[in-house]
């Protein structure tokens, strides 16, 4: 597959890439300020640069994170790429938060649990916008993916559950997975197309 990688040079997204490459699919890594001569200049924000650079590709991964305080960067790169794939039969799958899901014997999401952080606040409700942005489109293939409470550095398994719109937790409830473990997920989820036009979540 031919494989386009928006936000390549983040903890998520570098791990797409290597997971990615390491099954033999053709990878183009993007990234806003490109420290490396493999990756392209790019903005996910931007219609134009997605429409030119996604051409010829058959999915987009999208894994872009903004710096706090700039949480408006995530609606921004949801309309960039929605608008630059329209119609174009390329499919997208967006990496979003957790804030969203539901978690199990409470009736309440994430965000809305006593114990949420305050200062995650942000990014989790423009989660939540980019959830309900993508839902809305009509003309884009698209995959929305929220990861666990914790996602973090850690060990490639190649295991994992997965989930709907409900937090995936352990037996001792926790919900987490490793941020290799995620981007074999993503990567699965680009070569099978099991969740088009739907959101999924994963955890351990």
């Amino acid at each position: 597959m031919r494989i386009l990688v928006f936000g390549a040079s983040g903890a998520v997204g570098s791990r797409v890439v290597r997971e990615a490459v390491a099954r033999g699919h053709q990878v183009t890594g993007v990234s806003r300020a490109p420290a490396s001569s493999d990756l392209r200049r790019g903005d996910a924000g931007d219609p134009d640069d997605v429409a030119v650079l996604s051409r010829d590709h058959d999915v987009v991964i999208s894994a872009t994170r903004p710096r706090p305080g700039h949480e408006d960067e995530l609606v921004q790169a949801a309309k960039g790429l929605l608008i630059g794939l329209r119609s174009s039969g390329v499919r997208l799958i967006l990496v979003g938060g957790a804030g969203s899901l539901m978690v199990p014997g409470t009736g309440l999401t994430v965000v809305e649990s006593p114990d949420f952080p305050p200062d995650w606040r942000p990014i989790a409700h423009a989660c939540n916008e980019q959830l309900d942005l993508v839902r809305a489109a009509t003309d884009v293939s698209w995959t929305y993916v929220s990861p666990p409470a914790l996602l973090e550095p850690g060990t490639r398994t190649g295991d994992y559950r997965l989930g709907t719109d409900r937090l995936v937790t352990a037996a001792d409830g926790t919900s987490s997975i490793s941020m290799e473990d995620f981007a074999v997920a993503l990567v699965d989820e680009a070569e099978q197309a099991r969740h088009v036009g739907t959101r999924f979540t994963v955890g351990y």
